[in-house]
């Protein structure tokens, strides 16, 4: 994990997806970025896949991230739901792809871990840490705060990869 490295933690949804963006020095972690994608109810869902794809690949064209890591499907409600969940991750994924990104996914707990330090934790924990750690005072979208985690995980998971290959 080089200095400076950018990395884009996305948390998927069909209907609203976070993003946050994160860089770090070996003394600071700074956001670049946070926001939500969001998709019109309404609209067909492959229209509201593609309305996920551009959006992310506009981001990903204008911050030009060096990493993208996003939370991999655990649970849903129901099969519909993890198959709609699946379907925005594939276009969430291809959207990266394209853009010459490599993919790094991570379970919720593995990002609960990362942050809380507990891979059970409740949601309100983890947004209170991300804000702790990256010294966020304003409120944040729980999606926003969500995706932070997983750049968050991303950090840790893939600094500790390079400390290992070094020792090694």
């Amino acid at each position: 994990m080089g200095k400076g490295e950018l990395i884009l933690g996305v948390d998927p949804g069909s209907l609203t997806t976070g993003y946050g963006l994160i860089t770090s020095t070996q003394d600071d972690i700074q956001v670049v970025g946070a926001g939500v994608i969001r998709t019109n109810p309404r609209d067909p869902f492959p229209l509201r896949l593609k309305t996920l794809y551009d959006e992310l690949y506009n981001i990903i064209a204008e911050y030009s991230p060096t990493a993208f890591a996003i939370e991999d499907v655990f649970i849903a409600k129901n099969v519909r739901s993890a198959l709609k969940l699946g379907h925005a991750r594939a276009a969430l994924i291809m959207a990266a792809v394209n853009s010459g990104l490599e993919i790094h996914e991570y379970s919720a707990l593995q990002v609960k871990r990362a942050v809380v330090g507990y891979g059970k934790a409740e949601k309100s924990q983890v947004q209170s840490m991300v804000s702790v750690i990256l010294e966020i005072d304003a409120p944040i979208p729980k999606d926003a705060s969500d995706a932070l985690a997983v750049a968050l995980c991303h950090l840790q998971i893939a600094g500790f990869n390079e400390l290992l290959s070094v020792q090694l």
